[in-house]
């Protein structure tokens, strides 16, 4: 029996789902949307013709709290480091501790 809870998801999953994945055990959000924004650039530079190149993440979590904008950026950054050099061409961060 494997345990989701602690086996990260196959890289043949969505990459929003992995996305999803990475940030939930790196940063233990209270609040999590990942949107898939690819269809917006199709066509275009950094589209690799999969339709997952393209990201943005919405996060909240209680690890941001007094933390700077950049260092949220950096700490959501880390956690998809290997995704960020090899299938997401662009992502943008909203992050936020909770309160906020």
């Amino acid at each position: 029996m494997t345990d989701t809870a602690t086996t990260p998801l196959p890289a043949a999953a969505p990459l929003a789902d992995i996305i999803a994945d990475r940030l939930t055990r790196a940063l233990e959000p209270t609040h999590l949307e990942v949107v898939n924004d690819s269809h917006h650039h199709a066509g275009h530079m950094g589209d690799d013709g999969t339709g997952e190149s393209h990201f943005t993440v919405i996060v909240e979590s209680p690890a941001f709290a007094g933390a700077s904008r950049v260092a949220r950026q950096r700490a959501v950054n880390q956690a998809l480091a290997d995704l960020l050099s090899t299938r997401i061409h662009a992502l943008a961060i909203r992050a936020r501790a909770p309160g906020e």
